[in-house]
């Protein structure tokens, strides 16, 4: 399917009020926006009332503007005493400003300024797909979904409890107000979930009652006399997907007790995301210290890509670029090595693909050698929401977190669930108190039979080695489709540091002792874990062709083994663990359909991105667990979830029965 990719908004300040001259109408009323704001949208949702006492409360807009909406309704979460622990605010739009203009818009008018200036800080570049901005310690949480609503909404996953419906007037932008964009907030809406706008025109108030609202007035704002609210109450109540079915109705009263297992960057990332949920969080690894695999090298790079098509990869890369950047960032401030100013892509013969230069920006010869500091022939690419870590030196900082507990010297061999606890009570929908039985948890149990841990969530991270399930849907399912591959990476004491990052066949950066680090090998099947000088020779070679940089005469060269879990299509695997023996006789053709163990994730197959891919990895699975917005649209969960390898499996032997 063909999107529309973001195209920056056109602003026309000149009348006093910002009018968007490509579609012939205004931001705003006249009155105010943030007085719009708070009574059409806070006001017509019920807001603030409606997310008092709750754990987690999730708003959806259909389009952000100018960030009026978002700035009222976050100064009206910091000003209630009685406000949701987290809010979840996803907003949609097709020309987002760019920050000057924003800053210009709000500068006016009764914007908080403070709030102002903290979003513009985050301002993403105008690139297709989500975009997370943390505020408050991670409890406000703004997702830009950047690009056509019409395309965005219906790939959403999760369930908001009130939507501010505010594109242009249906005369002048009808895509904003069509059934299908509308039927998409139906589906989306949890129960008794709330949604207004300044509009009343018959075709949005038709659209409201079709997804399944009941629809009414209320006094309007400024010069209109009325405006539209609506509650969700529909005739029939959708049934989840098998593969997506989360544990959101279990923990919306009070999060719950994980286990994660693995202290690599997978583990330790997920462990962080959960225990700033409120989760407590114990990670177990077989070794007796954190980051002793591949996540134990003094170095790693993390950054997005660019292709000619926009596909599953590209833009899952993208998406975990984006996120990571400012994750890595705010560890370097407090003191972790690193350096988040960007890397250096060398293209060779590539044509390179257009793009908004906040995110990357292509250069010839001479733009290289100011990127880097070497002379090299063009073109390359600078990605700017890149560049490198010191992995394990991030493993430890996110296991130091509070919520976390680290166990080494623990070897888990399988998992058994445990017995089902007492129903919980479900307040997250404002239609009553609904009783739901908590997922059964699990026992964690090491090579003995011993019990070593017992949680709500296990969350499987890494390891070449996948404990088995007991119980009566064993034996476990290893159809990941992922294999450890043998890596082997070189430094030396370089010369002059290279200033970024550089990549290409191989890569090369430089050190904070004065080491340059390259590499690195990729052997399929190989256990032998001592330095190969024909290994190093390998990775000499490959920095030479790069940089034309090398040892100096008798230099020495050090090293280090590790092993990294890669999957064939060179995707992560992360979600939930499917249930091969449950999904045996349901609809088999999707991963979303295939049925799951509950409580029980995994998060691995990072291959050589583990930097790029561990953040998204965590809010991906915090926001499974814990019953939020999830961070990604729907067909790039599906082309990440660990139920593809099965659902290829049975392809295939459908097709060998068929040919038979």
């Amino acid at each position: 399917m063909t999107r529309r990719a973001p195209t920056p908004a056109r602003i026309d300040f000149a009348s006093g009020v910002p009018h968007a001259p490509d579609y012939g109408d205004v931001y705003h009323a006249r009155a105010g926006a943030m007085g719009q704001a708070r009574h059409v949208f806070l006001g017509g949702n019920g807001l603030p009332g409606a997310w008092q006492g709750q754990r987690r409360f999730a708003i959806l807009e259909t389009g952000f503007g100018l960030g009026h909406n978002f700035l009222a309704t976050w100064q009206a979460w910091r000003d209630d005493p009685k406000r949701c622990e987290r809010l979840d605010y996803v907003s949609a739009e097709l020309h987002p400003p760019g920050r000057a203009d924003l800053l210009r818009a709000l500068a006016g008018g009764d914007a908080p300024s403070a709030l102002a200036a903290e979003l513009a800080a985050g301002w993403p570049p105008p690139m297709p797909g989500l975009h997370r901005l943390a505020f408050e310690g991670g409890n406000v949480v703004l997702w830009l979904a950047l690009g056509d609503a019409r395309d965005l909404l219906p790939a959403l996953a999760g369930r908001f409890d009130a939507f501010y419906l505010d594109g242009f007037a249906p005369a002048r932008n009808p895509e904003m107000w069509d059934r299908r964009l509308l039927a998409a907030v139906g589906r989306l809406a949890a129960p008794g979930a709330t949604a207004a706008t300044w509009s009343v025109a018959a075709v949005v108030r038709d659209g409201l009652v079709q997804a399944g609202f009941e629809v009414g007035r209320q006094r309007g704002y400024d010069r209109k006399r009325e405006m539209t609210v609506a509650r969700h109450v529909p005739r029939h109540t959708p049934r989840r997907l098998p593969g997506r079915a989360g544990l959101a109705a279990a923990t919306a009263s009070r999060p719950g007790r994980a286990v994660v297992v693995g202290a690599g960057l997978a583990g330790a990332a997920v462990a962080q995301a959960l225990a700033a949920r409120g989760w407590s969080c114990t990670v177990l690894d077989r070794a007796d210290a954190p980051a002793c695999g591949a996540s134990g090298n003094p170095a790693g790079l993390f950054h997005g890509t660019l292709h000619e098509v926009d596909g599953p990869h590209a833009r899952l890369l993208r998406a975990g670029a984006l996120l990571a950047a400012p994750v890595y960032a705010q560890l370097i401030a407090r003191g972790v090595p690193g350096a988040a100013d960007g890397l250096v892509a060398w293209q060779r013969e590539r044509q390179p693909v257009p793009c908004p230069p906040d995110y990357a920006r292509h250069g010839d010869a001479a733009a290289t050698a100011a990127w880097t500091g070497l002379d090299l022939p063009g073109p390359t690419t600078l990605y700017q929401q890149a560049g490198w870590v010191d992995p394990g030196a991030v493993v430890r900082a996110w296991l130091s977190a509070p919520g976390v507990t680290f166990k080494g010297g623990v070897e888990i061999a399988a998992l058994r669930p445990s017995s089902p606890e007492a129903p919980a009570t479900d307040r997250s929908a404002d239609a009553g108190a609904t009783m739901v039985s908590r997922p059964p948890g699990w026992q964690v149990m090491d090579a003995a039979g011993r019990i070593v841990e017992t949680a709500e969530v296990v969350v499987v991270a890494g390891g070449t080695g996948l404990p088995s399930i007991d119980g009566p849907d064993g034996p476990p399912d290893p159809l990941l489709g992922w294999e450890a591959v043998r890596g082997q990476i070189t430094w030396f004491e370089g010369p002059a540091p290279l200033r970024r990052p550089l990549t290409g066949q191989g890569y090369a950066l430089s050190l904070p002792d004065g080491r340059l680090l390259c590499g690195a090998t990729a052997h399929r099947g190989d256990a032998e874990p001592a330095l190969r000088a024909a290994d190093t020779a390998f990775n000499l070679a490959r920095l030479n062709e790069l940089t034309g940089l090398e040892p100096a005469p008798g230099g020495a060269c050090g090293g280090r083994v590790g092993w990294r879990l890669g999957t064939a299509d060179r995707l992560p695997v992360i979600g939930a663990w499917p249930n091969a023996r449950a999904a045996a006789s349901g609809r088999r053709d999707q991963a979303r359909f295939i049925a799951r163990h509950p409580g029980l994730f995994l998060a691995g197959g990072f291959g050589s991105r583990g930097l790029t891919w561990a953040p998204l990895a965590a809010e991906v699975l915090a926001a499974w667990i814990d019953g939020t917005p999830m961070p990604l649209e729907s067909d790039l969960l599906d082309a990440i979830d660990p139920a593809r390898a099965l659902v290829r499996q049975w392809r295939r032997a459908g097709q060998a029965a068929m040919s038979d």
